[in-house]
């Protein structure tokens, strides 16, 4: 038997598994009995843009981690809810993101290149 300490969704596991020998195969995994140890500890505070309380419905934040790759608005830009705004790069996908709201760009907070983390203000969009 074999420990191992998994973390899944940011709960730490502590797992025994068995190793059989010979050639390595595919096979259905065995069920694994998982017994939670400690949390992990919460991640350090993240230097970004704070969204402001008095803008924070009319913000558009980063809904995961990546790199923006293409702006497609500025400021003074219509956009209704399904309009796409940016393209984000997470785990080498290409993410639209979209208006989600109807009104006018009234500012834009990342430009092309910048690296963002979940949460993060792209823009804000004044309702219309």
């Amino acid at each position: 038997m074999r420990k191992f300490r998994v973390q899944v969704n940011g709960t730490t596991y502590e797992v025994e598994v068995e190793e059989i020998g010979g050639a390595p195969a595919i096979t259905r995994p065995a069920p694994i009995a998982a017994v939670p140890t400690a949390p992990a500890p919460a991640p350090a505070a993240s230097k970004a843009s704070p969204i402001p309380a008095s803008r924070n419905g009319n913000a558009v934040s980063a809904p995961m981690p990546g790199t923006v790759t293409d702006v497609r608005v500025k400021v003074g830009d219509k956009v209704d809810p399904r309009t796409v705004v940016m393209m984000l790069e997470a785990m080498k996908m290409e993410n639209e993101i979209y208006a989600g709201r109807e009104g006018t760009v009234s500012e834009v907070v990342v430009q092309k290149g910048a690296s963002v983390n979940t949460g993060d203000l792209l823009m804000i969009i004044d309702p219309a």
